[in-house]
């Protein structure tokens, strides 16, 4: 099996940052692409930034300026650093990525997730 593990959150005043982590572990041949979601109460899960192997990088328009993913390939890790949060930046967030546990077959897999509260 495959697990996703983050960490990093917290509670926080707007304007201060974090850094998430997410480490994957277990039955992986490799990685492909990781992201990162979020999810406020109320609200759908929402993609906010991923990063391909090569480490090409997408962001939505919420976090672009804000937020910075990066990745280790060594490590089998992926992060995101959080700058500048605001109080609508609150909710829990999810690492995702496509592992290979075969040469050419990949799944989806999700973390738990880690919450991300933002004061003002």
């Amino acid at each position: 099996q495959v697990q996703l593990v983050e960490s990093g959150g917290g509670l926080v005043q707007a304007g201060e940052s974090l850094r998430l982590s997410c480490a994957a572990s277990g039955s992986i041949f490799r990685i492909g692409a990781m992201g990162w979601y979020r999810q406020a109460p109320g609200n759908e899960r929402e993609l906010i930034a991923s990063i391909q192997t090569s480490g090409n990088t997408y962001y939505a328009d919420s976090s672009k300026g804000r937020f910075t993913i990066s990745r280790d390939n060594v490590k089998n890790a992926v992060y995101l650093q959080l700058n500048s949060l605001k109080a609508e930046d609150t909710a829990v967030y999810y690492c995702n990525s496509d592992t290979y546990t075969m040469p050419t077959i990949a799944y989806e897999f999700w973390g738990q997730g880690t919450q991300v509260t933002v004061s003002s």
